[in-house]
């Protein structure tokens, strides 16, 4: 990890972010700030507001960063080889001159190997993450890379082979309670040729798939009473009924969408420019696209969830092609980090308190 501030401009690039006229009003409405994960590009950027009303974001390079959970106090986020976890080291009411009113600083991190870590949710002793390469949930462990904790009843072993592809995790307070995955694939990489319409969810508890057909599902989340998920590979917004496995879509995606929270009445969204290749070529996603003569985007599009409608935007207009996990913290207004290099963190001296 290196100590690095994202660049508003360069000469040659023009501005690196594009956002819509309403957008640091809406984070200031709702007493917001955002975290996102950016995987090819690994950065882990915060995007609050300064005094003056502009909009700032500060970002900490990670590499491969994907998973991504915070309460506004305490944040993981995955790497290509670890869990790492940082902790606001602010006094609460505390803001700085800047206007910086949160400060991660690193204080954990677990190795875990290149397991292709997705989401991450917290459970009652910790960390609960998708491992991908295994098909499965796990924990942190004391004396392995990880903890196997669930797999899915259509994954016969605990081997290192992506198979289905889980990525996905719902958790409903400190419980496991849906995954998404590619597809039901029980075979090495059998997940590929199941792109357009083999993803499915799965309740944790039952094991019993609620919802199959799906292109490339991602990020299912509960709130308000329903259980939402990104359709990624048809570009689609919406949620799904368990009891009777129908998904119903919201909204449209420009773009390949991964990384979802909520605020209210809003969903934040993370879109993607689609990679080239294997993996993401040839999905209805195109054709979804092309009906509507657009072109796919990287950032994050602010959804109302009651009428589908996209109220607020903010686009990386270069340098970030890939988005993976989108974070909402209430009660945040300029947040920021600490890296592992520089004279920051050797400054960073915080005991804890004693009574």
């Amino acid at each position: 990890m290196t100590d690095t501030i994202a660049p508003q401009s360069t000469a040659a690039a023009g501005p690196l972010l594009l956002l819509s006229p309403g957008f640091s009003d809406w984070l200031a409405a709702q007493g917001a700030a955002l975290a996102l994960t950016t995987y090819q590009a690994g950065r882990l950027v915060m995007v609050g507001r300064r005094p003056d009303g502009t909009v700032r974001a500060h970002e900490r390079m990670i590499e491969q960063c994907q998973g991504l959970w915070t309460d506004g106090q305490s944040l993981w986020t995955s790497s290509l080889y670890a869990l790492w976890r940082f902790g606001n080291d602010m006094p609460a009411g505390a803001v700085t001159a800047a206007g910086v009113d949160r400060r991660f600083v690193p204080r954990e991190g677990r190795i875990t190997g290149r397991i292709d870590c997705h989401d991450i949710g917290l459970g009652e002793d910790g960390p609960i993450f998708v491992n991908t390469l295994f098909n499965g949930l796990c924990g942190i462990s004391e004396t392995g890379s990880f903890r196997p904790l669930w797999r899915p009843p259509f994954i016969s072993a605990w081997i290192p082979e992506d198979r289905c592809h889980l990525n996905g995790l719902a958790m409903d307070g400190t419980r496991p309670a849906y995954v998404s995955a590619v597809s039901r694939s029980d075979t090495l990489d059998g997940w590929r040729e199941r792109r357009v319409d083999g993803g499915v969810i799965v309740d944790v508890a039952s094991g019993e798939i609620v919802c199959s057909g799906l292109s490339m599902p991602h990020s299912p989340r509960l709130y308000n009473g329903r259980l939402w998920v990104l359709n990624s590979g048809r570009g689609q917004f919406g949620h799904v009924d368990p009891a009777t496995g129908v998904f119903t879509p919201v909204a449209f995606c420009p773009g390949y969408a991964r990384g979802l929270g909520f605020i209210g009445r809003y969903a934040v969204i993370g879109l993607s420019r689609p990679r080239h290749n294997h993996t993401f070529s040839g999905l209805p996603l195109d054709d979804e696209l092309a009906s509507r003569d657009a072109t796919p985007r990287c950032g994050l599009i602010i959804v109302n969830i009651d009428t589908g409608v996209t109220e607020e935007w903010l686009r990386f207009a270069h340098t970030l092609d890939e988005l993976y996990d989108v974070a909402v913290m209430p009660g945040v207004v300029q947040p920021e980090m600490i890296g592992f290099q520089g004279d920051a963190i050797k400054a960073t001296i915080s005991p804890e308190p004693t009574a």
